[in-house]
């Protein structure tokens, strides 16, 4: 029997934002999908791009991917610290890796997995990660468009940089990655990453890419997780102008100030005015889940808003709540659900 893909996270989403973030007010373009951008200042934004339908190359090339599903690839454990049930399935698939480069892949996905671990809370609980490397081998070298536009490659997951006119945004065959991961024994998240040493990455529904040859692209994976482990939200403020919504379900942002927060005992009232890991302190900072107006987030410039960056307390703490509720431990408290 096929692994279910166990996305906790997306199951009341549909295909937009990356992992659990919330899908813009706005919906897409019609034939368009959301995706976040990552840009090297560890900028973060929404970007509509055509469908997966739509960026199909050539319909000889989605044919030949649409074999994927029926496709079996060797899984190598990068670790395996217990049973799936109670440990987080971090599953890696890789694109334009030929059959000599699979040592380059592994290297690879270990430099992603030593990234993210350098972040609380991966680096507290690291080792209750599976880390499982599906060893997806393709035809020819390297992605699209690298290491200029016109570039083009014969590879199992259809990577590409200049995705609707992006440069850095690396895009792929979302349905091939999902098919190649369930592989795995678990699946928890997916991560693919492309043979590049170019900067780039990019968030989908189910998957996250990032180029498996540049160290700072490890960040991408850190934000992500985020999403499909913790169901936050993005703390950044584009594409929108002023929320009018109703209280997000988010935990980690809100449309109430900071008198409101504590007048009222919403959410991350009790943490007010303390300091958190991603400096400053927290409080109700406008601007968040793609809104530069009507929405609040709890610090300054956390991993939601800005790669490179800490969780925030808020974010921290959601994040120790799920990971400890997966491994069956005892969970942490202080977060006031949304109202």
């Amino acid at each position: 029997m096929r692994p279910s893909i166990r996305l906790a996270a997306l199951a009341a989403l549909v295909v937009a934002a990356a992992f659990a973030g919330p899908v813009p007010a706005s919906a897409a373009p019609t034939g368009t999908q959301w995706l976040e951008a990552f840009a090297e200042d560890g900028g973060i934004t929404q970007i509509a791009v055509p469908s997966a339908k739509s960026t199909a190359k050539s319909t000889a090339e989605t044919a030949a991917k649409s074999t994927a599903a029926a496709v079996t690839a060797t899984v190598t454990p990068l670790q395996q610290t217990g049973s799936t049930g109670t440990r987080f399935d971090l599953v890696f698939v890789g694109d334009g890796y030929t059959a000599s480069e699979m040592a380059l892949y592994h290297q690879h996905v270990a430099e992603k997995w030593a990234t993210l671990t350098t972040l609380a809370p991966y680096s507290t609980y690291k080792n209750y990660f599976n880390v499982w490397m599906v060893d997806v081998v393709s035809a020819q070298s390297g992605v699209d468009n690298d290491p200029t536009q016109g570039i083009s490659k014969n590879t199992a997951l259809g990577m590409y940089f200049w995705c609707s006119g992006t440069e850095r945004l690396l895009c792929l065959d979302e349905s091939a990655a999902r098919s190649y991961a369930a592989n795995a024994p678990a699946v928890d998240m997916i991560v693919a990453v492309g043979n590049s040493t170019k900067y780039g990455g990019a968030g989908y529904s189910t998957v996250a890419t990032a180029s498996g040859g540049n160290a700072q692209s490890g960040l991408i994976v850190q934000h992500e997780l985020g999403h499909s482990i913790g169901g936050l939200a993005d703390e950044y403020d584009t594409p929108y102008n002023r929320y009018s919504g109703a209280e997000p379900t988010e935990p980690n942002v809100t449309k109430y100030t900071a008198a409101q927060l504590a007048s009222g005992n919403r959410k991350w009232y009790a943490l007010l005015g303390q300091a958190t890991p991603d400096g400053g302190v927290i409080g109700a900072y406008e601007g968040a889940r793609y809104y530069k107006y009507g929405l609040y987030r709890p610090s300054q410039n956390s991993v939601m808003r800005s790669l490179g960056q800490q969780f925030n307390t808020i974010g921290l703490n959601v994040m120790t709540q799920k990971l400890l509720a997966k491994i069956q431990l005892t969970t942490v408290t202080g977060i006031v659900p949304a109202d």
